[in-house]
């Protein structure tokens, strides 16, 4: 979309650049920069704006330590590293990728039902193949899938940061025990 707006604008500026040339030459590379990170910034489509932008902070922050995040996946999900480079091969982004075995775990759909379901549907968005995967819009499946991104999303790359083991806190208030048990 990006790039369309682009050349319609830089086709624009063609016709108009009789009035000042470097006045042209300027929004045309200001244009073609606007084109570039339109393009380059991955579209989630969840059909949520607060999960896309936990999304893109997640894809981001993998990007800047991509080792780090295939190891931290790999041990929260129970999937391999050499599993996540046959992701990032197909072209996955790496936001894609955990929200891919997130929707696996919470579905209870295999990994491989996931991406498959991607490879057909990623022009449809996320919020498509999720539902395709058993998680509706609103569900309690998808608050929680919104929940885990956002903790991932506080927590960067390692799930061992800020205490927490990525864990279920369901059922727990988080105060422990009160003492007034049988000892």
């Amino acid at each position: 979309m990006g790039i369309t707006i682009g050349l319609i604008f830089v086709s624009f500026l063609k016709l108009t650049s009789k009035i000042d040339p470097m006045r042209t030459i300027a929004l045309s590379i200001l244009t073609l920069l606007f084109a570039t990170t339109v393009s380059a910034q991955t579209l989630f489509k969840t059909g949520s704006t607060e999960l896309d932008n936990d999304l893109t902070i997640i894809n981001k922050e993998a990007k800047t330590d991509l080792g780090l995040f295939k190891t931290d996946l790999s041990v929260e999900f129970g999937v391999s590293v050499g599993k996540i480079d046959n992701l990032l091969n197909m072209k996955m982004e790496p936001g894609e990728i955990y929200l891919s075995l997130e929707i696996s775990k919470i579905g209870g759909r295999s990994l491989d039902d996931v991406v498959k379901c991607y490879k057909s549907n990623k022009d449809k968005g996320w919020g498509y193949i999720a539902k395709e995967m058993g998680i509706k819009p609103g569900s309690a499946e998808f608050h929680e899938l919104k929940g885990n991104s956002k903790n991932k999303k506080n927590k960067g790359n390692s799930g061992s940061k800020g205490g927490s083991n990525g864990s279920s806190n369901k059922g727990n208030s988080g105060k422990g025990n009160s003492g007034k048990g049988k000892k």
